[in-house]
């Protein structure tokens, strides 16, 4: 018997499998890791917030870090336009603007983020503020169009007439995030007294 036989390395099992379905199993992989990377996570409590820039129904870019420079910022996703205007956002939101001045005191600018299908979204959120005469300066409402924003905070309420989660954050100066909520149903709502409680003091 030769000795060298006995010492002659196995071939590769891999050359067996089919080419196809190597090539199947790579593109599933390759598939959900960029899937959850489009998705994005929600950021907890004592994490960064990811960054965005969206713009207003005016067409002016706003960026998430440029606001969190201003100071601590309330960051407020609404359900947005899911086919008609939700009254339990625009109850919440009147309550926000409403406490502007009560913010503006602790140095802190409300952000309110409105998701819904791209065609005329912009008509849509004017329409949601037509009851505002005017938003205070340290309340801005930006769209979401394309569902950028909402699918990087995995807040994406993927069903029938659904657009995203009503949720809230509140942001420091630096996008770490101090407080959080993400709302399952519709009328599960931060109020601006709870959220002012939370928001820290001016210095």
């Amino acid at each position: 018997m030769n000795p060298s036989f006995l010492h002659r390395p196995k071939r590769s099992s891999l050359k067996s499998v089919p080419f196809g379905l190597t090539f199947f199993v790579s593109y599933l992989f390759l598939s959900m890791v960029f899937s959850v990377s489009a998705q994005g996570q929600t950021p907890a409590v004592g994490q960064i917030a990811p960054d965005f820039t969206l713009q207003t129904t005016t067409g002016q870019a706003v960026n998430l870090s440029t606001q969190t420079g201003k100071g601590t910022t309330v960051l407020i996703f609404l359900r947005g336009y899911p086919g008609y205007q939700c009254p339990f956002c625009q109850k919440q939101a009147h309550d926000f603007i409403t406490h502007a001045a009560d913010f503006a005191a602790r140095k802190a600018n409300v952000l309110l983020v409105y998701p819904g299908p791209p065609a005329d979204l912009d008509q849509h959120a004017q329409e949601f503020l037509a009851k505002q005469a005017s938003l205070p300066s340290n309340v801005v409402l930006v769209t979401d169009p394309d569902y950028k924003a909402t699918n990087l905070y995995s807040l994406r309420w993927d069903a029938p007439n659904e657009t995203a989660y009503p949720s809230t954050f509140i942001l420091d100066r630096n996008r770490k995030v101090l407080f959080e909520r993400i709302s399952r149903s519709h009328g599960d709502r931060t109020t601006a007294s709870e959220i002012l409680q939370s928001v820290p003091s001016s210095k």
